[in-house]
């Protein structure tokens, strides 16, 4: 039985972060598949939706931007012109992990937040860092705090970007 991918961004990413929860419209609740976002569509979902998803979009563009500014002047413009659209080197998966079939391993798996890592029977198969990170390197997995201002700081989104790093060899 094929496991069915499904998500937003490029679907060859090699830096994938995981959610437990779809934004609530019937588009995203339909995805059967990962779709590349297009220009203006987190501005959609964001006025659609409310400040949940708001919320999510920047904490996750100041994460790249953090991570790769690349030719961006700020977090704001990473999101609006390139988060999760085709050319992008990421994708929010809202599927499960299936590390089976990153072997050998090229990816980088990321869990937003601890709960759904328990959800996903993650959490003891893990080092824990703090009670905010934990790690396991076979797996090239990363736990991390849920994308919301209140629990993935910018302190955090550093604290992210530095394991994100030590994981990809400095990328």
């Amino acid at each position: 039985m094929k496991n069915n991918v499904i998500g937003l961004g490029n679907s060859d990413a090699h830096l994938i972060f995981y959610i437990k929860n779809r934004p609530p419209l019937n588009t995203y609740q339909n995805l059967n598949d990962v779709k590349p976002m297009i220009k203006n569509e987190i501005s959609h979902i964001c006025h659609e939706t409310g400040n949940h998803w708001r919320k999510i979009f920047n904490v996750y563009a100041k994460l790249l931007f953090e991570l790769t500014p690349k030719d961006f002047s700020s977090w704001q413009q990473l999101r609006d012109d390139s988060l999760l659209q085709a050319t992008s080197s990421h994708c929010l998966l809202f599927s499960p992990p299936n590390f089976s079939t990153d072997k050998p391993r090229k990816k980088l798996h990321i869990i937003l937040g601890k709960g759904y890592a328990e959800q996903l029977d993650l959490v003891r198969q893990c080092t824990w860092l703090s009670k905010d990170f934990a790690i396991n390197i076979e797996l090239g997995l990363i736990i991390c705090p849920y994308f919301d201002y209140r629990q993935l700081s910018n302190i955090k989104i550093t604290q992210l970007v530095g394991l994100i790093k030590q994981q990809t060899n400095g990328a």
